[in-house]
């Protein structure tokens, strides 16, 4: 039996993902692949350069947000 489907804490939320999903295509099935968003994977801010290669794991607890510039 094959386990297609993983859970993450996305925003604080209990969330149900495909399994071997990385950041990129989270963001890209979410609809918020907009200029500014920002991810953060167990509090740890990734780059969006390393978005495609960051696997996420069962119990990830991802933080989604849009990155304000402040002056």
């Amino acid at each position: 039996m094959t386990i297609n489907h993983m859970h993450i804490v996305l925003n604080d939320q209990p969330f149900v993902v495909e399994a071997n999903i990385t950041a990129d295509k989270l963001v890209n099935q979410l609809n918020r692949h907009q200029p500014g968003t920002a991810l953060a994977v167990n509090q740890v801010i990734i780059p969006r350069i390393d978005w495609e290669k960051c696997q996420l794991r069962e119990g990830d607890n991802i933080l989604l947000f849009q990155a304000i510039a402040g002056g």
